[in-house]
């Protein structure tokens, strides 16, 4: 339970990628209110429009105006803030070579094919010889 006795308390971040994740799937910019529509019903209005506000101070929306107050859409797209996030991930690592490594064995069989192939494209057609 969490301190209010409202059930159990959410991991770090959960609300943030719950509302992202909602707005990535409308692809357009969402009022608070609708946004807090899509989401639990034990969630307070207030804790939406705080969770939106902080989002837009971190720089991962944008706050824009409507006649009836203000709406929210994101900065990038889902997959962009993924590899983004993978890039920095693996930016803070040592090594780098053992992380990959630990990714790719991660891998399921039709993603090991989709990244053999776009690996494929990056390094361009092969040399003639």
């Amino acid at each position: 339970m969490n301190s209010r006795g409202s059930g159990p308390r959410r991991p770090p971040g959960a609300l943030e990628s719950a509302i992202m994740a909602i707005l990535w799937a409308n692809g357009r910019a969402m009022s608070p209110s609708e946004v807090h529509a899509e989401l639990p019903d034990d969630l307070a209005y207030n804790t939406v429009q705080t969770i939106l506000t902080r989002l837009m101070e971190k720089g991962v929306v944008v706050r824009i105006p409507t006649r009836r107050g203000h709406a929210y859409r994101p900065i990038e797209d889902a997959a962009t803030t993924a590899a983004r996030k993978m890039r920095m991930t693996l930016a803070h690592q040592a090594d780098r070579h053992e992380v990959l490594l630990h990714f790719a064995a991660g891998l399921e069989p039709e993603d090991v094919r989709v990244l053999r192939n776009l690996l494929a494209e990056l390094d361009g057609p092969p040399a003639e010889g």
